[in-house]
């Protein structure tokens, strides 16, 4: 008799019960992740109705209602025709190149009357340019020297690429996940060979460039009072590790007031990365209820710890299989809380407005919902999938509905997941990080982008501007390049 079947001949009722749970429950969630959707809506099994009717009205169940066909004849109004599509009104701001085109007879003795424009929107790749600085030489009287003009500050000293080359090889990396070599083989392809260690060096030049921007950003970011975290794995190459990538980490921090992003790498999941980072943070810190940031902050004078309700209903979300009449009831519940939410941005409610409909109609619910827990937590087992999804709301219970004592919090972390995901989308395409520094340029782009998306700020545009101005920009006032603070110059070089 093997060892398994030795342990189940001697394993109690209660034993094998459990572990049947447990088993059905990993293998649902494996279900899940192989054939399942992705998105997390939810939609209750109840009728629609009971929760369009308000949070505690008694719903009777909806009576079939009988139909009544109706039908009429329309006479058509003489020379009606089908009203032709609307087409979409191109932008003003694009340049209109113009085609004309006379008649093929001959117009000599005719008189204009008039003419008929037609637009169609065309696209013509981007095309690489050469730019010559021709500096006239002028020979001083009586052999006092020369004089010539100065050449403009470059962002790469002795480099020949320019700004506008280097904005775009920075965009397409972080912005669009166009690998250096990818971009390479498009260059190839326009007739010019640019060697990947070339491409590299402009790459990481421009890193060097904007590092004292991207540290204010930094400092920017921390003297915040209200910050949501996250954390998210990035591969990368280590010499001490040959045939091996190691597995390093963004924290990301997001102000959700302001709408800034920091992307902070560090080699480990470890305590040191957050706690390093927010040594001198004080005010509002909302997490997923990971215990590291609880074992830094749960206690730190100065910092209140809140958590995520998003991470909360994905438990239910994950119990549906195990006992689906409970999930649902919950997910239900939690549903209010996300309605109450979405009236609140759709009415554009001031803080104080915000706080007062949540104590009027979210408090209530998070109410009902704790006692529901706490009476049905006693009738399910705690190693079960709705057990653990109880006992991780209940667990977290006061962070959780802290939310609701200040207009200014938010619900949960989505928004700073929401700055995550193109970390995920770049991973797909260029795998790993090349060195830990390259990780830490790469986190300094993904603040610096994702803050101007934020701020619906086009990239390429602010980084241009960026590259043709921080070499002679006074260090004192470099503030006033960050994406937030930015403001294009009064008369930009002309790419």
């Amino acid at each position: 008799m093997t060892a398994t079947a030795e342990r189940y001949e001697t394993a109690t009722k209660e034993e094998l019960i459990m572990e049947l749970i447990q088993v059905r429950g990993e293998l649902d969630q494996l279900k899940r992740l192989v054939f399942g959707s992705r998105h997390e809506r939810f939609i209750p099994t109840l009728p629609p109705q009971q929760l369009a009717l308000g949070f505690d009205v008694d719903v009777k169940a909806p009576q079939e209602e009988a139909l009544q066909n109706i039908s009429y004849k329309r006479r058509k109004k003489n020379g009606e025709e089908k009203q032709p599509a609307v087409r979409m009104k191109l932008p003003d701001h694009l340049p209109r190149e113009q085609v004309v085109i006379e008649p093929q007879e001959d117009t000599s003795d005719c008189k204009k009357i008039g003419e008929e424009i037609t637009e169609e929107l065309e696209y013509v790749p981007g095309k690489l340019f050469v730019r010559q600085y021709v500096r006239p030489k002028y020979a001083r009287p009586l052999g006092e020297g020369v004089v010539i003009g100065d050449l403009p500050g470059r962002p790469i000293e002795k480099g020949m690429a320019g700004p506008g080359l280097l904005a775009q090889v920075a965009v397409d990396k972080f912005v669009d996940h166009i690998p250096l070599w990818r971009q390479r083989q498009r260059y190839l392809r326009e007739g010019l060979e640019i060697p990947y260690s070339t491409i590299s060096g402009w790459w990481s030049g421009t890193c060097e460039l904007i590092t004292p921007l991207g540290e204010a950003h930094n400092r920017t970011v921390l003297n915040s009072d209200y910050l949501l975290a996250d954390e998210s794995p990035i591969k990368v190459q280590d010499r001490d590790k040959q045939g091996k990538t190691h597995r390093g980490f963004y924290w990301v921090y997001r102000d959700p007031l302001r709408r800034l992003v920091l992307f902070d790498y560090r080699k480990g999941r470890g305590r040191e990365g957050p706690e390093d980072c927010l040594k001198d943070f004080t005010g509002y810190l909302q997490t997923d209820g990971w215990h590291i940031y609880e074992e830094l902050f749960g206690k730190r004078q100065g910092v209140t710890l809140l958590h995520c309700w998003a991470h909360a209903r994905r438990k239910f979300d994950e119990a549906l299989g195990n006992d689906r009449k409970r999930a649902e009831w919950a997910m239900a519940e939690i549903q209010k809380l996300y309605a109450i939410e979405r009236t609140a941005r759709e009415e554009v409610l001031s803080e104080e407005a915000v706080l007062a409909l949540r104590q009027e109609k979210s408090v209530p619910v998070l109410s009902r919902l704790k006692e529901w827990m706490l009476r049905e937590y006693a009738g399910v087992l705690p190693e079960s999938k709705i057990g653990k999804a109880i006992n991780y709301s209940l667990q977290r219970w006061d962070r959780l509905c802290l939310y609701t004592t200040n207009g200014k919090l938010q619900i949960d972390n989505n928004l700073v997941e929401n700055d995550i995901r193109p970390i995920a989308v770049g991973r797909k395409n260029y795998m790993f990080a090349g060195s830990h520094q390259a990780a830490k340029h790469a986190a300094m782009m993904y603040s610096l982008f994702g803050t101007c998306k934020l701020h619906k700020i086009n990239p390429f545009e602010w980084l241009r501007d960026v590259l043709i101005r921080i070499p002679t920009h006074p260090i004192n006032k470099i503030d006033e390049l960050l994406p937030h603070n930015w403001k294009p110059a009064t008369s930009p070089q002309k790419q």
